[in-house]
């Protein structure tokens, strides 16, 4: 952990969506120096399923010797954000650091994404970090301090970030093209940069897209208050960066990282656009991809027969005890050679395995190659990583999906 040098005391620090998850930890860590917080939400009453709201986090806040003050604001609402902006500067006498970590998600494709959730992400992440920007600037321009950090990732443009999830990755790089811009207009003045984790974070809202037991896969939101509190050390002149938590922190001397997972030892998911893993093709150059004629690579393809065997053998290791901890009927869709539609039901009684459509409605309907079905059911293709690159497309039910990775993973030995 990166210990507090109190550089950040009597600092004021405005950051969007700071009632709960990294928004909250990075404002906890500024705290212990005994900063300012606005905290800067939507949230006046607690969520059923998102704990925390502005006035416990500024409780919080204040418990460990920060000063708080809880502004409801939508970043939506420009008038939300002039009124909070105007109170900050009232309470506080100024601002030295806006943080941009509000953000809005969907991970649905072209046709499955609704318009009113297409404006949400490009109202929320873009236009709401503009204009969140836009309202703190002459503020910010008075600090000795005077740092934007937005919560976005690396402008990368491999297409496999893109053709999953197009509106959300359009709306995430807005924010990131607010740091590629805003760190060239006020260069001298104000520091722009973003931050963005290596790995996924545990964090309410992760729980909700992936499920019970995704945590195991995750970091704590400590490892982003942390490398979010480097770059506030950091002179006007650290801008326009493009920063990963664990490089920086790294650049700290920090060589233990088991101290942020939740689960230390256990594989971590790697988070979106970043090109560090297998699976993700790398760029060949900043602008896009190359444009270099590409020699066809040998696909391995699966032996006659292999989808069918596959089926054979889970069905054969079917159990009361599964269908039972279970409960779910999945669907595959598989293309290419001993493809087709195959199902596994660990719903009813018994369980059932096979060719065709389940008798019950599917609660999960996988897409894929044949040949990689095989590889993921054996072990050799890891099903998060199938799903992040493209090669696996999974409609319903992400917690029953993650429930189906656990049983693989039980029967990688006997495929």
């Amino acid at each position: 952990m990166l210990p507090n040098t109190g550089k950040l005391a009597g600092c004021t620090l405005f950051i969007t969506g700071a009632s709960r998850g990294i928004g909250k930890a990075i404002a906890l860590k500024a705290a212990k120096d005994g900063a300012n917080i606005v905290i800067a939400a939507k949230t006046t009453q607690t969520h059923p399923k998102l704990p925390g709201t502005i006035y416990t986090a500024a409780d919080e806040i204040e418990a460990i010797g920060g000063k708080a003050l809880p502004c409801i604001v939508d970043v939506r609402d420009e008038q939300q954000i002039s009124n909070a902006v105007e109170k900050a500067v009232e309470k506080f006498g100024g601002i030295d650091i806006l943080v941009n970590n509000a953000s809005a998600i969907s991970l649905t494709n072209t046709l499955e994404t609704p318009t009113k959730k297409v404006d949400l992400m490009m109202n929320v992440n873009t236009r709401g970090t503009y204009l969140m920007s836009k309202a703190c600037i002459p503020h910010l321009k008075k600090s000795k301090i005077a740092h934007i950090l937005n919560l976005s990732p690396p402008l990368n443009l491999n297409p496999v970030w893109f053709k999953q999830h197009c509106a959300y990755t359009i709306a995430k790089y807005g924010m990131s093209m607010c740091v590629l811009g805003m760190a060239e207009e006020f260069r001298g003045e104000i520091a722009v940069n973003a931050l963005w984790p290596k790995t996924a974070i545990h964090t309410a809202a992760m729980d909700m897209l992936g499920g019970s037991g995704i945590e195991n896969q995750c970091r704590k939101v400590d490892i982003m208050a942390d490398a979010a509190y480097s770059i506030f050390k950091r002179p006007k002149s650290f801008t326009g960066n493009f920063i990963i938590d664990e490089n920086i922190l790294k650049d700290e001397g920090i060589k233990n990282f088991d101290v942020y997972a939740i689960k230390p030892g256990h594989p971590l998911l790697p988070d979106f656009f970043l090109d560090e893993y297998p699976d993700t093709k790398k760029m060949e150059s900043y602008g896009g991809p190359s444009l270099k004629e590409e020699k066809p690579q040998p696909t391995s393809k699966p032996r006659p027969g292999a989808v069918e065997e596959t089926f054979r053998v889970v069905k054969n290791s079917l159990s009361d005890d599964v269908v039972k901890a279970t409960q779910a009927v999945y669907q595959f869709e598989l293309s290419g050679e001993d493809g087709g539609t195959w199902f596994l039901d660990l719903k009813n009684k018994g369980g059932n395995a096979g060719y065709g459509e389940p008798s019950d409605q599917a609660d999960v309907v996988m897409s894929m190659s044949a040949d990689d079905f095989v590889k993921m059911f054996s072990g050799k293709l890891k099903p998060t990583m199938a799903f992040m690159s493209g090669k696996l497309k999974i409609k319903g039910n992400m917690a029953l999906a993650i429930k189906l990775e656990k049983l693989m993973s039980q029967m990688h030995a006997r495929l």
